[in-house]
């Protein structure tokens, strides 16, 4: 027996629900598809972006021929002026100038480390580069202005006191010492450790004043030699004719010194 028909269901007949999803579903995964490649420009567009070109105006009287605009220096403000006078003093007062770098370190270290040079007569100074350049570029000190470039200091003391220092920078390892000025007199980190070494200022001009007074004497004693040599003589034949003349034996002559010998 044949099949019974089945009417077909029409798309129109049967509803969708509003949750409903199909069963299968094609999702594309993957770079996105470039579109936007390099173009040449199209040759008209060229003419036309070349004909409404902007061009700027000639001046109606060439650049050379107008007088030259007198710079404007600005002036600077007092505080600025200030730190300024303060470095020159700084720089004309006292007899050595240490520059040293300065890095991060905590404050208690730093009220430490000016306490134990406060000791010796130390002061630190903390200074900035846009101060200290232009007055060192003025000055005779122009040679130290490539030791000011990062963040630095100034160990500043109306007495050379080299030998000091190096020992309270010793335990201080946030200081690196870059150069100094002892004396008028530019040195670097070596020489003011060679420096350091010198005995003071006192022993050195003891044995100078040692060393002069003992070639005068020596002179001296031996431009006398022979006049005392000579006087004893004198008075050792003095005393032989005394002797004679009384008929007394001579009496022995008194040792003479090794100086008069």
């Amino acid at each position: 027996l044949p099949f019974p028909r089945v009417p077909a269901l029409s798309a129109a007949r049967v509803p969708l629900s509003a949750g409903w999803l199909p069963a299968l579903q094609f999702v594309r995964r993957g770079s996105k598809a470039v579109t936007r490649h390099w173009k040449a420009m199209h040759f008209q567009r060229q003419k036309l972006m070349a004909v409404t070109e902007y061009l700027a105006p000639r001046p109606a009287v060439p650049p050379r021929c107008l007088a030259r605009r007198r710079e404007t220096l600005e002036e600077d403000n007092g505080y600025a002026q200030l730190l300024r006078r303060q470095v020159e003093e700084v720089f004309r007062d006292n007899r050595m100038i240490a520059i040293c770098q300065f890095n991060s370190m905590p404050g208690e270290d730093v009220v430490l480390m000016r306490h134990y040079l406060r000791k010796h007569n130390i002061e630190v100074k903390f200074v900035l580069n846009e101060i200290v350049r232009p007055v060192l570029s003025q000055s005779k000190y122009k040679n130290l202005l490539p030791l000011f470039v990062a963040r630095n200091i100034l160990l500043v003391s109306r007495e050379a006191k080299a030998k000091e220092m190096l020992r309270v920078l010793r335990g201080v390892p946030q200081i690196n010492l870059l150069g100094a000025c002892i004396d008028d007199t530019i040195l670097s980190k070596q020489g003011v450790e060679n420096f350091a070494k010198l005995p003071l200022l006192e022993t050195v001009q003891g044995q100078t004043v040692g060393a002069l007074t003992l070639l005068p004497s020596q002179t001296s004693s031996l431009l006398q030699r022979g006049s005392a040599h000579l006087t004893a003589l004198l008075d050792q034949h003095i005393h032989r004719l005394q002797a004679g003349e009384t008929g007394s034996p001579a009496e022995p002559a008194p040792a003479q010194s090794s100086g008069a010998q």
